[in-house]
Order: C-alpha cells, then structure tokens, then sequence
C-alpha cells in the first residue's frame, strides 16, 4: 500500500538525503578505486541487501526501540564504524600487494561472495539507514489509510532502489577512474592507502559523532 498523498515529498526528501555521501557511498568508492568496477557495483549489492535487512528490523519494532534506547543506537553505531576502520586499515596494509596485482593486470583479488558479505555489513550497521527508517519513513506514512507497517515496507522498498541507482552511479564513477588511473601501480597504490585512510578517518569520525535529538 502507497501513501499517494505524501508521495511527491517523501521522494524529494529520499532523493536529497541520498545523494548526500554517507559511510555507504565513500565505501562504495573506496572498493571502485581499489578493486574495479565489478567489485563496486558487488558492493552495491551487499549494501542494498544490508538496507532491506535495517528496513525489515525497523518495521518488526526496532524502530521504536532505538527511538527511546540511546543504548542500542550507539551499540550499532559503534559496530559500523569499528568495522570501517578495521576495512581501512586492510586497506593500507594490502596496498603494495594490491597494486602490483593491478599493474600487472591481474584480476579482482577479492572473491565476488567476500565483497558482498562486505557491503551488506556496512549496509545493515549504517547510521544513516536508521536514520531514514526510523525519524524520515514513518513522517510520511498516512495513517487514515490504515497497514502502517506495509506503508513502511514501500516506501522503504522506493528508498533503497533509489538508492541502489545513486550507488551503482558512485561505483561505477570511481571504477572507471580506478581504470584509467591503472596504468600506474605506484600511483595505484597512493590511491588504495588514501582510501583507506578515507575509511579509517569515516569509522573514527562515525564514532564520535553524538546521536541528533
């Protein structure tokens, strides 16, 4: 069931709050540049299926229990970022290893099953996902129509296609320059400890960050 009437705002708020670049959206870069465009749009996937995950959790009642439990906000919040820092120190300790397998040509070092379970963590522990299900997605559901919670599943079906196509457009963006910067695997390599530091940087900066009221 579609709540028609707030229909129109609900996608202009989704859209806005999507496009801005999130934990998901700088690890989608990050593995476009180290490991290709395959490798980013895998990541695409997991994060998605990540966010149905959060989206299913929230309509079951989490949603309501993260609202008046600072305690369970924080624990998730601090499982997300412990896991990109701990992705972003990979990162800057793979880099040569990595580098040199790109110079030479080789193929994504990285089986596409472990770059998808990797995706669906950050999906599934991004603060921002709880965010939109828990204080966006429930503004714009119609009571009067009655079915709250499959008011919650559609809209939050629309939000993660929405933003699988922002996503999917990063990932293939950042795999793209991952190609052409390819030809240089010291350059590559810079590269790959950048990103990792990015990832390190996001997990700390996630972390400290105090919950909005």
């Amino acid at each position: 069931m579609l709540p028609t009437h707030h229909l129109a705002a609900f996608l202009v708020t989704a859209y806005v709050v999507i496009l801005i670049p999130g934990p998901s959206v700088i690890f989608i870069v990050s593995r476009g540049i180290a490991l290709g465009r395959r490798a980013a749009l895998a990541t695409v996937l997991g994060n998605s299926a990540g966010f149905a995950t959060l989206l299913l959790v929230v309509s079951l009642g989490l949603g309501a229990i993260i609202e008046r439990s600072d305690a369970v906000f924080v624990t998730l919040k601090l499982i997300g970022a412990a896991y990109l820092v701990y992705l972003g120190v990979r990162n800057i300790r793979d880099r040569r290893g990595l580098a040199a397998l790109l110079g030479a040509g080789g193929s994504t070092p990285k089986p596409m099953r472990r770059i998808i379970r990797e995706g669906y963590v950050v999906g599934v522990t991004n603060p921002k996902g709880l965010i939109i299900f828990t204080a966006i997605l429930p503004e714009f559901i119609d009571r009067s129509q009655g079915h709250a919670t499959l008011q919650l599943l559609t809209l939050g079906a629309i939000c993660i296609g929405l933003a699988m196509i922002s996503d999917g457009a990063w990932g293939l963006g950042a795999g793209s320059a991952r190609a052409w910067l390819g030809r240089s695997p010291r350059r590559l390599e810079r590269l790959s400890a950048t990103g990792g530091v990015m990832l390190v940087g996001l997990g700390v900066g996630l972390a400290a960050t105090g919950r909005q009221p």
